[in-house]
């Protein structure tokens, strides 16, 4: 039994990690990398491995940076069947074919500069017609339900609690006569985050796969959240400035709506036009409203009592373009929710673009921002941007809440890690900047029972 770490090593974006187990390859994860643009174009056309060759996909969950890259297996020979919960695979229906046109638009409108250069044209990393193919090859399960993926590889999901549908991977594997179980983490979620149940930890693990996004920070308490949302927006209206939210549309696009429609029924901020401007948003709330057994006891609540968590009745749901493009020169006060969540492609770069030179306008940050991503230039105190080769000044107020964080910090991934009752003697520690990982690693390695720590490179492969 064999581990490659093919993405996610030493980094956040691009989750791949390849099990070799009795002669078959089975995939867990495949997400696209985002960051610097050529070397994520790079990396996201080089796997490091056949994909033709590949038995099985397992998936954790639904976002980008875990998944976005299955239509590229699949455009490189890719043809067995893809794991996931029922709610993942009906997210990444929308998912995977919005990822599909925001290359082919992107590319187009590179292309279209490109062409004025006399330079080469640009070719999509996939296409609409290879996400379609991947939707054909995915297969939904229930959480706490043993399935064969295939013979000697048996998987169970749990609730990670990081977005809709978000799983705990758990593999029971057989080669021979040696009998070993392997515990994925996935994107590990937070205790006490409004919609999703708790993150869930299996029974038992041999060795661990354990994200570290947040591995060496501690997060400002959840219950902060409505004080600070509050008060950011009552001062930004103040001054007619816009709130521009860069949002996943998994999850946090869904958390925030939440929030804002909660103040403006408690009269904690006036009545305003709040916008969510990404037609997989709309699309990804539906799937919300079809999947409760993923929720916690409030929000089953207040679905009995008000059947409207998600402030339908309150907030205006963008799908067309030309309706995007009228934000882009409304004036404010008004709050608009865009993807994607690191400023790197979609409609958002727009709503940037347009917003981000005027000190009225203010750009929150509510999630992670990787390496190199345009968010994070913009979070960081850059003073100048570029989007889409043009330069832009930063003049409207940045500002970040970490409350939103669907990542769970240094203490919340200890603390899963010694809820398992049977827990490991080795941990591979992944989906973390070196800031992040490496202290982590030194913590677990003084835990009783942990004998073996490893932060993997690019590509390293390990026996498990």
């Amino acid at each position: 039994m064999k581990l490659e770490f093919h993405g996610a090593a030493r980094g956040v974006t691009g989750s791949r990690h390849l099990l070799r187990v009795d002669g078959k390859k089975i995939l867990l994860d495949c997400g696209l990398f985002q960051g610097r643009r050529q070397e994520s174009i790079k990396l996201n056309r080089q796997f490091g491995f056949d994909p033709a060759d590949l038995d099985a996909v397992v998936l954790s969950h639904a976002h980008i940076d875990h998944s976005g890259a299955l239509p590229a297996l699949v455009r490189n020979g890719f043809r067995g069947a893809i794991h996931a919960t029922f709610a993942t695979a009906d997210l990444l229906t929308y998912m995977l074919r919005d990822s599909a046109m925001i290359q082919e638009k992107d590319i187009e409108y590179l292309n279209k500069r490109r062409r004025r250069k006399k330079q080469e044209p640009l070719k999509p990393i996939y296409t609409m017609e290879d996400a379609q193919e991947t939707l054909t090859l995915l297969e939904g399960h229930r959480y706490h339900r043993p399935i064969q993926v295939l013979p000697g590889v048996d998987v169970t999901f749990y609730d990670a609690g990081h977005i809709l549908g978000s799983a705990v991977v758990q593999l029971e594997l057989t080669e021979g006569n040696e009998k070993k179980t392997l515990v994925f983490s996935g994107d590990l979620g937070r205790k006490n985050i409004p919609i999703l149940r708790d993150p869930e930890a299996p029974p038992k693990a041999d060795a661990v796969i354990v994200e570290s996004t947040y591995g060496n920070r501690e997060h400002d308490p959840i219950e902060q959240v409505d004080t600070k949302l509050a008060s950011l927006i009552n001062r930004v209206f103040k001054r007619q400035g816009k709130i521009v939210i860069p949002a996943f549309a998994v999850g946090r696009t869904q958390e925030i709506v939440y929030s804002i429609s909660r103040l403006i029924r408690s009269g904690d901020i006036p009545g305003c036009c709040v916008y969510v401007d990404s037609p997989l948003a709309v699309n990804v709330t539906d799937v919300f409203a079809r999947h409760p057994e993923t929720y916690d006891k409030e929000i089953r609540r207040i679905f009995r009592e008000t059947g409207d968590p998600f402030g339908f009745d309150l907030v205006e749901y963008v799908r067309s373009v030309e309706d995007s493009k009228a934000l882009n020169t409304k004036p404010g006060p008004f709050i608009v929710l865009s993807a994607s969540g690191m400023v790197e492609a979609g409609r958002i770069l727009h709503h940037t673009k347009n917003s981000i030179e005027d000190s009225r306008n203010c750009m929150l940050f509510v999630g992670y921002q990787a390496a190199h991503t345009l968010g994070r230039r913009i979070l960081e105190g850059a003073d100048e941007i570029k989007i889409f080769g043009d330069k832009y000044n930063v003049r409207a107020e940045v500002t970040k809440m970490n409350e939103f964080s669907a990542h769970a910090d240094k203490n919340e991934l200890m603390s899963w890690i010694r809820d398992i009752k049977e827990g490991p003697s080795r941990v591979f520690v992944v989906h973390g900047e070196e800031s992040q990982s490496l202290p982590f690693a030194e913590r677990l390695e003084k835990e009783p029972g942990i004998s073996d720590v490893i932060v993997p490179a690019l590509h390293q492969n390990e026996p498990l």
